[in-house]
């Protein structure tokens, strides 16, 4: 497999061999950490290895050196000798100093969660901005990881944990990262600027955004091909949509909504990812109704939705309104008892079409239940602000008065502000 990144070639002819590692804390229940390493697994295949071994450690606290121990290491080092491992995954996130005793101890790659999701980024990177955010996600992951790795960086084996954009920055000094990532800074600040022109764009449109998000690999992609016939991208991978993709709806109504697809999260999503991606995320953040796309069909989707929010939470969104979207029920009937059991869910499957009418209604009466409405009085003879209305907002009912015409429309602050001369009643 050939992965062409900025500046470099990486042609892999082998899959790499994984230990995934897990360790169960007093806080922690063992079912959890048993699915954390079978979502574990499914990341390492979508960064290209293959999963030979899992282990799984009972401690009462994480042990400062090494994470699990000095005795377990060893006994971690025999087992990835015996299998014949290139690298050992820990699910937990290591420090810098935890990496480094590990891979003296283990003779090979030690890496975490972490670096494997910011791999599966760097290879799934398409635009400019993706790529930029990715790049500054990896530098602000590896700055402080660089110390007595200069020259195992350097060999660039294109191992998970060692790809990604501006791999040829680890071989220079801090000083220089430290400048390329602020220059990484300053380009995502413009993009930003670029993107909120956009947005203030479209708010002169009147056009209301609903934003698709949930967890990697829930169908956000399928279903707004479904609802707008898209075309994007579609694949059973891990983390295919990184950049955002707009696209207009009709809603049942006659109006026109803009529809955004956003990243999929994931849980333990890095945040070095979560502070790249922030400008993206503030579609999510700026969204007049939030879609969370559930998998229907997963082993645990309550725990995925959790997950969900608390990413939400970190990026200031859990205020957006949000309507829940149980996908693939086409594939289990779970997915209906799910819906059913959370009021006003609405469930669906992306891939036959299976209620995605009622999805589109529910958006519609969804975002007239957040309109205000409002009564003017326009005098005859103003036929100019009769037909500014028009223009600045969605006119629900207009009739003929004695000396005026009386018109019900929905009009944002701004245009509430610029007819505030004519305004009769708003509710």
């Amino acid at each position: 497999m050939t992965t062409q990144l900025p500046g470099t070639l990486i042609t892999r002819e082998f899959r790499e061999r994984i230990v995934l590692v897990g360790v169960v804390l007093p806080a922690t229940v063992p079912e959890h950490v048993e699915a954390n390493l079978d979502e574990l697994a499914l990341l390492v295949d979508t960064a290209g290895a293959d999963v030979v071994g899992r282990v799984i450690q009972r401690r009462d606290h994480p042990d400062a050196a090494t994470f699990i121990g000095r005795g377990k290491a060893h006994e971690l080092a025999t087992l990835a000798e015996q299998v014949d491992a290139d690298t050992v995954v820990f699910d937990d996130e290591l420090t810098p100093a935890q990496q480094r005793n590990l891979e003296r101890l283990l003779g090979r790659t030690a890496i975490d969660r972490t670096a494997v999701i910011l791999d599966i980024f760097a290879q799934n990177a398409r635009s400019p901005e993706g790529k930029a955010q990715v790049e500054l996600a990896l530098l602000r992951y590896r700055l402080p990881r660089l110390r007595g790795r200069g020259l195992e960086l350097s060999q660039q084996a294109g191992r998970i944990g060692t790809r990604g954009p501006g791999e040829t920055q680890l071989e220079v000094d801090r000083r220089r990262l430290v400048g390329r990532m602020h220059r990484l800074e300053v380009e995502l600040r413009g993009v930003d600027r670029t993107r909120a022109l956009q947005r203030r764009a479209r708010s002169r449109g009147r056009h209301r955004e609903v934003v698709l998000v949930g967890y990697t690999n829930a169908g956000k992609s399928t279903l707004l091909n479904r609802l707008t016939g898209a075309g994007v991208p579609v694949e059973n991978r891990l983390f295919v949509t990184l950049d955002p993709r707009t696209r207009q709806l009709a809603l049942p109504g006659g109006e026109t909504v803009l529809v955004t697809d956003t990243v999929g999260f994931v849980r333990k999503l890095p945040h070095e990812l979560v502070q790249a991606f922030r400008s993206t995320l503030d579609s999510v953040r700026l969204a007049d109704l939030m879609v969370h796309v559930v998998d229907g069909a997963a082993p645990d989707p309550k725990t995925q939705m959790d997950a969900v929010h608390q990413v939400l939470d970190e990026i200031g969104a859990s205020s957006v309104p949000e309507l829940l979207a149980v996908n693939k029920a086409d594939r289990s009937c779970e997915a209906a008892r799910l819906a059913a059991s959370f009021p006003g869910a609405v469930c669906v499957s992306a891939k036959t079409g299976e209620g995605n009418d009622e999805l589109v209604r529910v958006i519609g009466d969804r975002l007239r239940m957040a309109d205000t409405v409002v009564e003017l009085a326009i005098p005859w003879g103003r036929g100019d602000v009769l037909a500014a209305v028009h223009r600045e907002g969605e006119v629900v009912e207009q009739h003929d008065g004695e000396d005026a015409t009386r018109v019900h429309v929905v009009l944002d602050e701004a245009g509430r502000a610029r007819f505030s001369d004519f305004v009769v009643h708003a509710r």
